[in-house]
């Protein structure tokens, strides 16, 4: 790469894009579907924010801050904020992707008052589930999102972004330019652990490549 490209390159925006899953509630420990029913987090999901955005501090900066608008993703931001210092912007578009009226329904109750739908869903295949809000559509929301505050972070900064975990896999996979409704090849992660996107090179395809994925 010439010295003007690879200027060029640094001047785009965010370089990184790290992105947390938010800390455990009472739904995540009853096996629940959260979707975007706001819950708050339990002392343990407390605990987990505290420390682990302690650590996420330690590794990465934020340039930029955002959180999606639910409860516990904000709680979880404000671990962040703790330890840094610095405000997080709330954009509703990085809520979790909506499961209609499978919302606050365990595992157990779904398979069964929907036993065929419900394994379909956990073998990775479209459901009907009603009132869901598509994958692709999650996908392309969250993106669009993902795309919008990297383009304002500062050239060859860090974005930093606290979300959900069926959000998270589907955002990634649009930036990977790969169809949500299609791959599913990446599964929610661990509560606030996080995944890690860096910008491709110039005139590299997809623009962005997951580097790390569920770490802590």
């Amino acid at each position: 790469m010439s010295s003007l490209a690879a200027q060029a390159w640094q001047e785009q925006g965010a370089a990184k894009i790290i992105l947390v899953r938010h800390g455990r509630t009472h739904y995540n420990a009853e096996g629940r579907l959260q979707g975007q029913v706001d819950i708050e987090l339990d002392e343990a999901g407390l605990e987990q924010a505290a420390v682990g955005m302690a650590a996420l501090a330690q590794q990465y900066r934020a340039d930029r801050f955002v959180t999606s608008d639910l409860t516990r993703a904000r709680q979880t931001a404000a671990a962040y904020t703790a330890a840094t210092g610095i405000e997080p912007i709330v954009d509703e578009r990085l809520r979790e992707r909506g499961f209609g009226s499978w919302e606050g329904k365990s595992g157990t109750e779904l398979a069964e008052e929907f036993p065929e739908e419900f394994a379909r869903w956990r073998a990775g295949m479209d459901s009907p589930i009603i009132g869901a809000e598509p994958r692709d559509d999650a996908a392309a929301r969250i993106a669009e999102a993902l795309r919008d505050h990297a383009a304002q972070t500062v050239d060859g900064g860090v974005l930093v972004v606290v979300s959900h975990g069926a959000a998270i896999s589907a955002g990634i996979t649009n930036m990977l330019g790969l169809q949500a409704s299609a791959w599913r090849g990446l599964t929610g992660m661990n509560n606030v652990h996080w995944a890690r996107l860096e910008r491709s090179r110039p005139e590299a395809m997809p623009d962005w490549r997951l580097t790390a994925f569920n770490v802590h």
